[in-house]
């Protein structure tokens, strides 16, 4: 492993002051470091984006706006998917239309050379005109949808991973499939295909709220962390806090992002919407301040709900997120009539599971403490609320309660290493791991934020692997969980702990013990519960 001191870890994190990021684009639209790769066959479904007008200039994709592609989609049921589409006219066209489509992100674009993107699914090529909402590789049908593209997450695995495990605990979580992008006839590598958190009907649900009476208690969609890239925002009243309970003296700012209704869609028409939502966050933070935060009947539960915090709680301290809480945390509710309470859903987890520069100094910690000076130098501090909960002592009974379950069913260690084995295997069984470490080799690259201590991917799977085990030994000790009761280790016993793996054909994958019940289908993870 590469021995980083801490002075040189602040001198590296100093050449890249972080800042608002104007519109971004290239002529080019990106090239891959080795743009000669050729793709013939793939298990992965293939995605084409065609920037090619018919004079043959290139549409430029930008940050700040969209613009009009087109994208077509081949998913073949026997998982053999071909780029050479003329020597192969019959394949199985998942999607063939238009898109509206940018670059997203900002670390993941800013820092990294293989782009991310958002796109929004349309009727024509008016890229102002109509959406369509679609169904893409299987996900239920919406019109907005992203392409991550792991460049900082060398495994290409941590946000998927993070996803299938804790999807049984929330309302919404989305569902991602892998797949290999071409554009303009450039091999771009493996993408991952990804729903994000939004107001359709297959997502969060949210519906627009009112101007009079209780229908402007509707519902709203925020997001915790940074405000680069919006002009408006409400900004907490209540400063981050050390784990003494006292403000942090730099960059202590909480940010409230608007994501639905965005603040152009309330202001100047609807004032009475953004009036209500801020005082909404203002009042859940106030009962989270007050003396008497953890009385059940006046305290912080009128607003938040519970469960849905601890399990994002779980979540964020298992993968050890150093965006934990801090950035790309979602909070959501519905009309209070339904359920007046925040709760939360999940996203961005490319730098979990020991990815950042951040282990190097918070090993072995709580994310929620607010101890990490990265931090405080990145301008992103956890909300003072999460190390509040923790003063509650019925809220700590009730997570180590939740962690019990969490460990004796998804978070089962066997069970962790089946969806982390099947992920590896996708994404190596028909070469497409390869394939995009020949056109973006970054092994040896310093990647910004990113921990640069394995040297291919064998390596960086050992290293999650084993971070993992010890993560999770951490939680159980943390959290006073023992792996070897008889209610545990019963379980594991009835389960197996060779189980074996079988493809949609029913066929045993080499090299892999076989299990009934559990598939891999080209893109898509789907684990079966069986009685065999």
């Amino acid at each position: 492993m590469r021995k980083i001191t801490f002075a040189v870890l602040l001198a590296a994190l100093a050449l890249h002051p972080r800042g608002a990021m104007a519109d971004a684009y290239d002529a080019n639209n990106y090239l891959p470091t080795n743009a000669g790769v050729v793709l013939t066959e793939t298990n992965l479904p293939i995605l084409f984006i065609d920037t090619k007008a018919l004079n043959g200039t290139t549409t430029v994709i930008h940050k700040d706006y969209r613009v009009a592609v087109r994208m077509t989609i081949i998913d073949n049921a026997d998982g053999r998917n071909y780029a050479d589409t003329l020597s192969h006219p019959n394949q199985t066209i998942d999607y063939d239309g238009w898109v509206g489509i940018k670059y997203r992100g900002y670390s993941s674009f800013l820092n990294a050379k293989k782009k991310p993107f958002g796109f929004r699914t349309l009727a024509s090529s008016d890229v102002e005109g109509k959406k369509q909402k679609v169904k893409l590789l299987g996900m239920s049908k919406d019109n907005n949808w992203v392409l991550l593209a792991p460049y900082h997450d060398r495994s290409m695995i941590r946000d998927v991973l993070t996803y299938e495990l804790a999807r049984p605990f929330f309302e919404f979580t989305p569902h991602a499939r892998y797949c290999e992008l071409v554009m303009d006839g450039v091999y771009r590598g493996v993408y991952i295909l990804c729903e994000k958190p939004s107001k359709g009907s297959h997502r969060l649900n949210l519906q627009d709220p009112g101007d009079e009476d209780d229908a402007v208690s509707g519902d709203y969609l925020l997001e915790v962390g940074d405000k680069d890239e919006t002009d408006h925002y409400y900004t907490s009243k209540y400063k981050s806090r050390d784990t003494n309970g006292y403000d942090l003296l730099f960059n202590n700012k909480i940010y409230f992002n608007y994501k639905f209704p965005e603040y152009d869609d309330m202001m100047p028409g609807h004032p009475v919407q953004l009036g209500y939502i801020n005082q909404r966050i203002a009042d859940m933070e106030d009962a989270l301040n007050s003396w008497d935060f953890a009385d059940p009947e006046t305290g912080y539960r009128r607003y938040i709900d519970e469960m849905s915090f601890i399990d994002n709680m779980l979540t964020q301290e298992f993968t050890g997120n150093p965006d934990a809480y801090r950035r790309s945390t979602y909070l959501y509710k519905h009309h209070d009539d339904i359920d007046p309470r925040f709760k939360v859903c999940l996203w961005d987890f490319n730098l979990a599971y020991g990815g950042s520069l951040q282990e190097i100094i918070d090993h072995d910690t709580w994310k929620f403490n607010n101890k990490s000076v990265l931090q405080v130098i990145m301008h992103t501090l956890v909300p003072f609320w999460w190390a509040r909960l923790m003063e509650d002592n019925d809220y700590v009974e009730h997570l180590k309660q939740r962690w019990s379950v969490y460990r004796q069913t998804n978070y089962r260690q066997s069970h962790i290493t089946h969806v982390l084995d099947s992920l590896v295997h996708l994404l190596a069984v028909g070469g497409a791991c390869e394939r995009n470490y020949q056109a973006w080799p970054n092994w040896d690259e310093n990647i910004y934020l990113s921990l640069n201590n394995t040297h291919n991917y064998d390596e960086e799977i050992a290293y999650l692997r084993s971070w993992i085990d010890h993560r999770i030994s951490w939680m159980d000790a943390q959290l006073g969980y023992d792996p070897q009761s008889i209610y545990s280790r019963q379980r594991d016993e009835d389960e197996g702990t060779d189980p074996q793996w079988y493809d949609l054909q029913g066929r045993p994958i080499p090299g892999r013990p076989a299990r009934k019940g559990v598939y891999i289908r080209a893109g898509k993870l789907i684990m079966k519960r069986t009685n065999d």
